[in-house]
């Protein structure tokens, strides 16, 4: 059975606008701190300015030049990352524990999900994502572009469940400041945004899709 947040707890959709990373990280960690069994889980869609995040486990090293960009030490997993402008930020405020009793929802699976929104974004726009083992994350599947990076997500579960943090897409960036950085902590690894694949969109049109997806696929029954 496909595990499913419980109906009663669909996410409200908050749109934060553009924000400053330290700000939004913050406001996350007391969101959660302060939320209880009665807490409606939440989407917030919003836009950073250029920041560099380390994960948990993140190694220093693979941030190669940061320039004048921040980097902020974050209580997620993964490695390094980077936010900014023309890119679809949306995090995910939930408690993973508040589903039907037959199809509890676990954090592989939850991953998963949040992976599966972001491939069914690209393919209305006709690109084709996939996911590589180990490494979180979609992929260009094919093309000119095939194994480059187009989206990141990175979370962190607490103990009673609760989740913070989430996925990026890109959709129409500078994407000089990857080569900065060995993205997720691989050097060389190429990333690329939706515009350089060929599809020039308004970032609020992919960031209601992907809020869409995100919400179709952790609600279906």
């Amino acid at each position: 059975m496909q595990a499913a947040l419980a109906p009663n707890v669909t996410p409200r959709i908050i749109h934060r606008g553009i924000e400053p990373y330290q700000l939004t990280f913050d406001a996350m960690r007391a969101f959660t701190d302060a939320r209880d069994e009665h807490t409606q889980n939440e989407f917030w869609i919003v836009e950073h300015p250029p920041v560099y995040t380390l994960g948990l486990g993140a190694d220093q090293s693979h941030v190669l030049a940061a320039h004048d960009i921040p980097v902020v030490q974050t209580d997620r997993g993964g490695e390094v990352t980077y936010h900014g402008p023309g890119q679809v930020v949306i995090y995910l405020l939930i408690d993973l524990r508040r589903s039907h009793p037959k199809a509890r929802l676990f954090a592989r699976e939850f991953v998963n999900k949040i992976e599966q929104a972001v491939i069914n974004t690209l393919a209305a726009y006709n690109l084709a994502g996939e996911r590589k083992e180990g490494a979180p994350g979609i992929y260009v599947s094919d093309g000119q572009w095939q194994g480059a990076k187009v989206a990141a997500l990175g979370l962190k579960v607490r103990g009673n469940g609760c989740t913070y943090h989430g996925v990026s897409l890109n959709v129409d960036m500078d994407l000089t400041p990857f080569s900065w950085i060995n993205p997720c902590g691989y050097a060389g690894l190429a990333t690329v945004d939706m515009k350089t694949l060929g599809v020039t969109v308004p970032l609020a049109q992919v960031q209601n899709a992907l809020a869409q997806n995100l919400q179709d696929l952790l609600t279906a029954p």
